[in-house]
């Protein structure tokens, strides 16, 4: 039978961008290991990455997986988009995170990812009542019951598509807000974080689908005294694992000069309306750091200081976050001042 490749793209939509896909068709015996899939394109001009008089763009596979929704031989490609001379397109944000991994490899960065997100049943988030608000929070983080819990079926079916995926799935909770839920991914490199994340969020846009819902990165899905949705980002490299004066180095750095707006514009549209200094985040326009400190800009686990090394947690980072830009960023930033202080 022939296979079918889904190729996947993030496009160059603002402030956020979207993900899109389309089907390649291959012939039946045909290898799907990455370096033998083909590169294809596509109408720029139609995803906010070119103009209609020049509308080519490239799509170049970088990431493949088993498909576990079509199951057979058939892929899902993961793709950077590449302009007609094969250099990175504008839009492309993991080109750079590709000379950063290289850059600092020698410190074996990992990360794990937290992507919070919202399901909503038409305008109204899953188990809020039409043209109401349910009972406050308390209740509803890692809670189990129908009259708690709302949209189980869908993050069983996405987490079980994941694994079929052999994406590196670490958890799932349900979170703060009603309808609103968490999956994690890693402990992995940077790249590998950042395509897996990408892909994973497409299991969960074309999971959704099939229960009538759709799910949403939105950093403040509801307005008020509602929780709002991030992607907390824990961090470490070898010496951070082996020491805490590196813990606490990485931390200072993330603070120093510029650091803290360099980072936060890049932490995802909307991230005012997010880290207001209320439920679980700091401002976004000031930085800190503390232990077991969820309420800090950057938390060291209570485990971190008893043991003595670990990682951090960036707790600033939206849920509609690129991956590819606050991978980069934490890498450079981080790695920099402790290659800085010889603690590499």
């Amino acid at each position: 039978m022939s296979i079918k490749a889904e190729y996947i793209w993030i496009d160059g939509t603002e402030p956020t961008a979207k993900l899109r896909s389309k089907t390649k068709i291959l012939a039946a015996g045909t290898s799907t290991a990455l370096a033998d899939l083909p590169v294809w394109g596509f109408d720029g001009s139609s995803t906010n990455q070119a103009e209609g008089h020049a509308s080519d763009r490239v799509l170049k596979p970088v990431f493949v997986c088993p498909d576990p929704i079509r199951g057979g031989d058939n892929v899902l490609v993961l793709n950077e988009v590449l302009d007609i001379d094969m250099t990175p397109h504008s839009s492309n944000t993991r080109a750079a995170l590709v000379e950063v991994e290289a850059k600092f490899g020698s410190q074996e960065p990992i990360f794990g990812i937290e992507q919070e997100y919202t399901f909503f049943d038409g305008e109204r988030p899953l188990g809020f009542p039409q043209g109401g608000f349910p009972a406050p929070q308390g209740g509803y983080y890692c809670g189990v019951g129908v009259d708690e819990i709302h949209g189980r079926d869908v993050v069983e079916a996405h987490l079980e598509n994941c694994l079929k995926a052999g994406l590196g799935i670490s958890g799932i909770n349900a979170e703060v807000m009603p309808g609103q839920w968490e999956f994690q991914v890693g402990p992995l490199a940077p790249l590998e974080v950042a395509d897996q994340l990408w892909v994973a969020r497409w299991l969960l846009y074309r999971t959704a689908e099939d229960f009538g819902v759709s799910a949403t990165l939105d950093p403040k899905p509801v307005k008020g005294d509602w929780n709002g949705a991030g992607a907390h980002t824990n961090f470490s490299t070898k010496a951070m694992r082996e020491g805490y004066d590196a813990i606490i180095t990485a931390c200072e750095s993330l603070g120093e000069g510029s650091k803290p707006l360099d980072h936060v514009k890049n932490y995802g549209a909307g991230i005012d309306d997010r880290l207001t200094g209320l439920h679980e985040t700091a401002p976004w326009n000031e930085y800190s750091y503390g232990v077991s400190d969820r309420g800090a800009s950057v938390r060291i686990p209570w485990q971190v200081e008893k043991d003595g090394k670990g990682y951090i947690e960036d707790r600033r980072p939206n849920a509609n976050v690129d991956p590819y830009l606050v991978t980069r960023l934490i890498v450079d930033t981080c790695c920099t001042a402790l290659e800085k202080a010889g603690q590499v």
